[in-house]
């Protein structure tokens, strides 16, 4: 009785644990379709396409795309200007002020189109693809909160908190409480 008890809680177990499904990249047409976005007319923001929405926006809770994002960040330069979010030619990621906005759309439009004063265009030098994978990347490292998907982990040395952290809150010390001139050392 207790080994057939032990296999049917062993079974069980297994059965119980999922991983994340992993595809390498999305079918052609579907590539095609995430290159509809609709900005707003100020070109802030924007609604995503349908099948974004309706294959549970890959790019921000994959791992795999997260991580892709996060190698093509290193390979096209863009640590010269953002640094590692925290800034430097280009605006920071981490103060949780973003001109065009924090959402998927906004950033994708960024990258892809170019921004005025300095930010170049990447139509021409990503697919779609790696846009969308580079924007789920970028916008991990400004994440007002924790995510659910991180990229793996960096050789190099680190500068700033992990991908799938929040940002530390900032705490003002106001220092000890001055004394009134009344209220003078006792003597």
């Amino acid at each position: 009785m207790r080994p057939i008890f032990g296999v049917l809680v062993i079974t069980l177990a297994t059965a119980a644990c999922q991983r994340e499904s992993r595809e390498l990249r999305l079918d052609p047409p579907v590539a095609a379709a995430l290159d509809g976005i609709r900005l707003m007319p100020n070109r802030i923001g924007g609604a995503p396409p349908q099948v974004y929405t309706a294959l549970d926006k890959p790019y921000e809770t994959n791992a795999y795309a997260i991580a892709e994002g996060k190698r093509l960040y290193a390979w096209f330069g863009c640590r010269d200007c953002h640094g590692d979010g925290e800034g430097g030619k280009g605006p920071a990621f981490l103060d949780g002020w973003w001109a065009y906005g924090p959402d998927m759309v906004s950033i994708v439009a960024s990258i892809r189109d170019g921004r005025p004063h300095g930010m170049p265009a990447f139509r021409d030098k990503l697919t779609r693809e790696q846009i969308w994978q580079l924007a789920g990347y970028v916008q991990t490292i400004g994440a007002y909160s924790a995510k659910i998907a991180a990229p793996g982990r960096s050789d190099t040395t680190p500068t700033r908190p992990a991908e799938n952290r929040a940002p530390a809150a900032i705490r003002f010390d106001p220092g000890p409480t001055p004394l009134h001139p009344d209220q003078g050392p006792e003597p």
